[in-house]
């Protein structure tokens, strides 16, 4: 009698050759304690400037709903920052890519979004590397689905070779099973890690983050970061990024989304408060929902529990950033990593002078040894 064949492989068989949209999804935590997570969250103490009650994070894009309305901010051409940071990335991954075409590298995309960075990285290195494997990380499996269509039929990546993981990599085991699940599959092959998108702003502690992340890199991986940048760090600039967000009704949408689908509460534009802030040489940017109407407010729960917001009470939405070379600096410094490569740019959307733009970096963890002299150098020396 023989050994039978894994459902595994069988399944790449099956699937081969179907039209019908089939994705394959390995799925790391139990959505159960996703949702008690947000619940307790949302039972936060009062406060009047968004730390207390909150949607933390990977939350803003869990579920179909968020997703969807994530899709939707965009695709809205009001939505410039977005744009401008799609065309940015395009011209500035070309110049990086160099560091990663040899040497066999695998893709991790921590935090999919709508794909099309990972598209057009996977475009690139699959010529290199035409065995690679193409490994897209995010807590909201919905968001996957959606965010691997564009590699996988834009790039035309082949499918058998992608394996997306549900996983919130916020969390320190997670992150620790994650890189044990990878070793075994691509063995010492090197593996470019992608954060890409601000994502790492969006964390209340973003070097608690890159420190988790950090420590799972060999010394054969590299890590790609992307982040918003500013020039200047003054009260008129917060203000000016938080009004970047307030700009387009379809973000809106998006950053009430998960507020809207996990609870009761009628969401009121109105309510919602963009808020900018100097913060440790960065530019921190809070959303918030608050109880400006001149009463208390009931809130159902996912668990069918309420809880009262007082007037003034506030749920933080989202939080986002925008870095100084400085904070950046220090950040990859106190995480252990040396920048390879470093590539700035200012967005140019506007007919005023704009601080605004966005950082592209590759980097290795510091057990790499030194490289070369880079543009990097030249860069941070600053």
């Amino acid at each position: 009698m023989t050994d039978p064949v894994p459902v595994i492989r069988k399944l790449e068989h099956a699937l081969a050759d179907d039209d019908f949209a089939w994705s394959l999804l390995l799925v790391g935590e139990d959505q159960t304690d996703k949702l008690a997570t947000l619940t307790g969250d949302l039972r936060g103490p009062f406060s009047d400037s968004g730390d207390g009650k909150q949607i933390t994070s990977g939350f803003s894009y869990w579920g179909i709903g968020p997703t969807i309305a994530w899709a939707n901010a965009t695709n809205d051409p009001f939505y410039l920052v977005m744009k401008a940071g799609t065309e940015s990335f395009l011209r500035h991954w070309r110049k990086l890519r160099p560091h990663v075409e040899k040497g066999g590298f695998h893709l991790v995309s921590l935090g999919v979004g709508t794909g099309v960075k990972d598209a057009t990285i996977l475009s690139d290195m699959l010529r290199h590397n035409p065995d690679m494997y193409y490994i897209p990380v995010d807590m909201s499996s919905e968001m996957l689905r959606m965010g691997t269509l564009e590699p996988v039929r834009g790039a035309r990546f082949p499918v058998s070779q992608v394996l997306p993981v549900q996983l919130d990599f916020s969390i320190d085991d997670n992150v620790d099973e994650l890189a044990q699940m990878l070793g075994r599959l691509v063995g010492e092959e090197p593996i470019l890690f992608t954060l890409t998108g601000n994502t790492l702003a969006n964390f209340e502690s973003d070097e608690e983050l890159l420190e988790t992340l950090t420590r799972v890199l060999r010394p054969q991986d590299r890590l790609l970061l992307e982040v918003a940048s500013t020039t200047r760090l003054d009260q008129e600039s917060a203000d000016a990024a938080a009004d970047e967000y307030h700009q387009t009704r379809a973000f809106a949408e998006f950053v009430t989304s998960a507020l809207r689908y996990n609870t009761d509460l009628k969401i009121n534009h109105e309510l919602v408060k963009f808020v900018g802030e100097v913060e440790d040489d960065a530019l921190l940017v809070k959303i918030l929902w608050q109880n400006d109407t001149g009463e208390e407010v009931r809130m159902e729960l996912p668990d069918h529990t309420e809880v009262v917001l007082p007037i003034g009470d506030t749920i933080r939405l989202y939080t986002t950033r925008k870095y100084s070379t400085d904070r950046l600096k220090r950040l990859t410094e106190a995480c252990e990593l040396t920048p390879i490569e470093a590539i700035q740019s200012q967005f140019r959307y506007a007919r005023r002078a704009n601080p605004f733009g966005l950082e592209l970096l590759l980097l290795a963890p510091e057990s790499a040894g030194a490289s070369e002299h880079t543009l990097a150098d030249d860069i941070w020396s600053t």
